[in-house]
């Protein structure tokens, strides 16, 4: 039993939940994180978001369960390997789902309303808008973008600015497209395969379009630290540019030169400098904002 748990666990995907971290925009930037009860709601909304998403990544792996057997790491997966049985999958998701789901709906309104919007559209992805090129690296970046406006209501949003929004859209769009650059790179002759939709790419496309959507990530959170009504008159907010910028290229630099880059959370869990540099980003961010900064 323990080891079917195990199995269980990592078929959820713990490491995905990083993500979620997305919902903590909106409290963060709304300089409200000393705002217990917000704070508190954004925890809970976080909790139900890793456990939706969950739902999500073990229908994948159920439906994708034949497919994984022949890819060169999926294939050790607890569901591909055998490791999980079925039954018990589909049962796990089905008690999560049902318990999750009527939560989100408790906390808000329209929380419960994206949450079943972040729910469908991923499976829709999984069945439809992965297999079809472009469409499915920009329907990635919306789950970026649910996830912020998740996080905006479960707070009473005062000062919440835009152009986040926007950063989070590119920002997304770059990781997207990294990730499809380094599954083309890994699986090479073999990639259509294993993921049909990497037959519309190619490396110089996707570099292209990465550098496009990096491009447009920096100009959007620079324009972000100077014109964002809540920011401090002296802008110092533009101090965190150097550390957006260093993690752009860092993540370039693994993809395109390492070829260890992909998975925004393997990256996020492997990597040292990048770890470093979101570190330094979000204590510049705090100190500006709830030290040095007043309303």
């Amino acid at each position: 039993m323990v080891q079917i748990a195990l199995a269980l666990l990592k078929t959820m995907r713990p490491k995905q939940w990083a993500k979620n971290a997305f919902l903590f925009v909106a409290i963060t930037f709304d300089r409200q994180l000393t705002n217990l009860p917000a704070l508190v709601r954004t925890l809970a909304g976080f909790v139900l978001f890793c456990l939706i998403s969950s739902v999500v990544y073990i229908v994948n792996d159920l439906v994708d369960i034949e497919a994984d057997r022949q890819h060169p790491k999926k294939r050790n997966r607890p569901l591909p390997s055998g490791k999980l049985p079925v039954p018990i999958a589909v049962t796990a998701a089905v008690v999560i789902l049902l318990a999750a789901l009527p939560t989100a709906f408790l906390l808000s309104r329209n929380f419960g309303l994206l949450a079943l919007g972040y729910l469908l559209l991923n499976l829709v992805y999984s069945k439809w808008l992965k297999h079809i090129p472009i469409l499915d690296v920009l329907v990635l970046a919306s789950f970026y973008v649910l996830r912020v406006g998740a996080g905006v209501e479960l707070i009473k949003v005062t000062r919440f600015s835009p152009w986040l929004y926007i950063f989070t859209i590119f920002l997304a769009l770059f990781l997207g497209v990294g990730k499809r650059r380094a599954e083309l790179n890994l699986l090479a002759d073999a990639a259509n395969s294993h993921r049909p939709v990497l037959e519309g790419y190619t490396l110089p496309l996707l570099d292209q379009l990465m550098n496009i959507v990096s491009s447009l990530t920096i100009i959007t959170y620079s324009l972000y630290t100077f014109s964002a009504e809540n920011l401090p008159d002296n802008h110092m907010m533009m101090l965190t540019i150097p550390f957006v910028i260093y993690g752009i290229f860092r993540y370039l630099y693994l993809v395109q030169v390492e070829h260890s880059g992909g998975a925004p959370e393997e990256v996020l869990f492997s990597d040292h400098p990048l770890q470093i540099t979101l570190f330094l980003c979000a204590v510049t961010v705090f100190v500006i904002f709830y030290l040095f900064h007043r309303p």
